[in-house]
């Protein structure tokens, strides 16, 4: 007897025993009985829910926080360094000012001997040292692996700020004398790419002795400490004008002298260095020099001073 045949007998003899069940077909005919005939219902798995036809908009994307938005157009116009000209002279006059400072700056010990903290001045106003200071920053800015920070420290004519066109707020001479306040609340970030600026904030009687304070003393320790891929360019007064720069330069690491090759005495110059003899490097950066090729630049002097 065959397979077929014995399970056809078989399932003879359950329907006569009243356990078989009858065979139903798909179609009202003969069809062969399913496999799983007789056993409970599987459960059906609940469907996947169907997806909208419209998606929730994505997240916005993280980008930079901007507070203040530069006028690069308008810098180019009034002769300064931006980040979109770095094939012009200036551009290339700028690399070779910045690169030994940058190179102490990244050098052991930076951080404790404040290097990356920078002074940029000159004996007497109109020399060029608030214009060469935003070119160093815009310069330094375009540096792979480091940032920079502007800070406006000429706390009676405030005229960094003014070029960029940032307005009146609280800045350097605020955080020094309100403890509430902290330097996040008064770094101002710019469209500039690793660019910030901090203003040198409302007007106090006591700018001087705020700049010598301890108060001062623990900023720069911060700024030199946490930030170790931060240059922070610090826009001073004159220095043969008030005693402001002479107390900020004691306390950073390096210091640019501008001097005005066409118009700045010897003994005028000879002077401001002899402020800065406790500094541990000071350098000049000669302008408007009739050594240069074309245009409005500079003439790099290397002339480095270390303090004792």
């Amino acid at each position: 007897m065959s397979i077929i045949e014995q399970a056809a007998r078989r399932l003879e003899e359950l329907n006569r025993a009243g356990v078989g069940v009858p065979l139903k077909l798909a179609d009202g005919a003969g069809a062969p009985a399913r496999a799983d005939a007789g056993l409970p219902a599987r459960p059906r798995l609940a469907e996947a829910p169907r997806a909208p036809d419209v998606l929730p908009p994505a997240p916005p994307s993280a980008e930079p926080r901007v507070d203040v938005v530069i006028d690069i157009e308008a810098l180019q116009r009034a002769g300064q360094l931006v980040p979109t000209n770095t094939r012009s002279q200036q551009a290339e006059e700028l690399r070779s000012i910045k690169r030994p400072l940058l190179k102490n700056a990244r050098s052991k010990n930076a951080s404790e001997e404040r290097l990356p903290l920078i002074m940029v001045t000159s004996a007497l106003p109109g020399e060029g040292k608030t214009f060469f200071s935003i070119n160093l920053a815009m310069s330094i800015a375009t540096e792979i692996d480091l940032s920079v920070l502007l800070v406006d420290a000429d706390v009676l004519r405030q005229e960094a700020m003014e070029r960029l066109g940032v307005g009146p707020g609280p800045g350097l001479l605020d955080l020094l004398s309100d403890p509430a306040l902290a330097l996040d609340d008064v770094v101002q970030r710019t469209n500039v790419p690793k660019l910030s600026v901090l203003r040198a904030g409302y007007r106090h009687d006591l700018s001087t002795e705020l700049l010598a304070s301890s108060a001062m003393d623990k900023l720069l320790h911060r700024l030199a400490h946490d930030h170790p891929r931060q240059i922070v360019i610090f826009d001073a007064p004159p220095l043969l004008l008030t005693n402001q720069a002479k107390v900020l330069a004691a306390h950073l690491g390096q210091v640019v002298v501008m001097v005005d090759a066409g118009k700045t005495q010897r003994q005028v110059v000879q002077q401001a260095f002899a402020l800065l003899e406790q500094c541990p490097i000071v350098m000049s950066v000669l302008n408007r020099s009739s050594e240069q090729t074309a245009g409005d630049g500079y003439g790099y002097g290397y002339g480095y001073g270390y303090g004792a």
